[in-house]
């Protein structure tokens, strides 16, 4: 049954469609990722969910105690770690027998310990994420939604918090994330694609790369930019895009032989190799698509 519900939820800004009649259902027990670009509308469907927006149409149905982290750091910089999660104790009436462990437990679960009397407006990125998270954890939620937890945080702090988060998840806390990143799309459950304010594919991140059409070989050449402009008008194509210093190549599912040997030809190559496709591939090709 599912724990999270939604149908046909449209919101709008003036003549623009942030959501466009988004329907889903998450279950219990899902780390459910929305992943999408900037201005897919990961936001606004996220705070529609919790009902902290209204939505132009639509139902929405969440049947079970929630907890928040928002994209921005939202907690008050002028109290301590400590003071923050003893506010937030208040704010959702924990009760004084309840409250002593639980703080102890979440400061241990953060690795925030050693910080308790620091200032959080004096906290790096990734430890504010942390304090935030602990805050949303402190009533003991059984669905959190986390809307973008990782942006602008560093690589390293990006692992803790996944950690952190699967930590919760084997605890049997529902996930919700939102991301842009696609890498963090690998490690959900299941996978919701938004562009534009539409959900344009749903399902497993094994699933989903199932479905790819074409086969991709990776190259690496001199000129990234030059090369994507001659691959362009070569026989078999189907999509070219760039990879941090390399090329992902789309091609004809079956002209993997015939392709590679039209690139060699083409190109000056110093690798080539063929490749499962990523979550970005098929992201790229869905959203090519329409």
């Amino acid at each position: 049954m599912a724990i999270v519900s939604i149908k046909n939820l449209t919101k709008k800004f003036g003549p623009a469609t942030a959501v466009d009649r988004l329907s889903l259902d998450i279950d219990a027990g899902e780390i459910f990722g929305l992943v999408g670009p900037d201005g897919a509308g990961k936001t606004t469907a996220i705070r529609l969910m919790l009902g902290i927006m209204s939505p132009d149409s639509g139902e929405r149905n969440v049947s079970t105690r929630t907890g928040y982290v928002s994209q921005r750091f939202s907690l008050y910089t002028e109290l301590t770690v400590q003071e923050n999660l003893e506010l937030f104790a208040d704010l959702y009436n924990v009760s004084d027998t309840e409250r002593g462990p639980r703080l102890k437990r979440l400061m241990q679960f953060s690795r925030l310990e050693a910080f308790r009397d620091r200032l959080a407006r004096n906290l790096s990125g990734g430890m504010k994420q942390k304090l935030a998270l602990s805050c949303a954890l402190i009533h003991t939620p059984n669905v959190l939604f986390l809307d973008e937890p990782t942006t602008g945080v560093d690589p390293l702090s990006r692992r803790d918090l996944w950690r952190l988060l699967f930590d919760l998840w084997q605890e049997g806390v529902t996930i919700i994330v939102s991301t842009p990143y696609m890498d963090e799309a690998e490690r959900c459950s299941r996978v919701g694609f938004m562009s534009h304010g539409k959900l344009i594919a749903l399902g497993p991140p094994d699933r989903l790369r199932e479905k790819f059409d074409g086969a991709i070989f990776e190259v690496f050449t001199d000129d990234k930019f030059r090369a994507r402009e001659t691959i362009a008008s070569l026989p078999f194509i189907k999509d070219v895009n760039i990879f941090g210093d390399g090329l992902h190549i789309t091609v004809d599912a079956g002209a993997g032989d015939a392709a590679e040997a039209a690139l060699r030809q083409a190109l000056p190559v110093r690798s080539m190799r063929r490749i499962d496709p990523s979550m970005e591939d098929v992201f790229f090709q869905l959203t090519a698509e329409r």
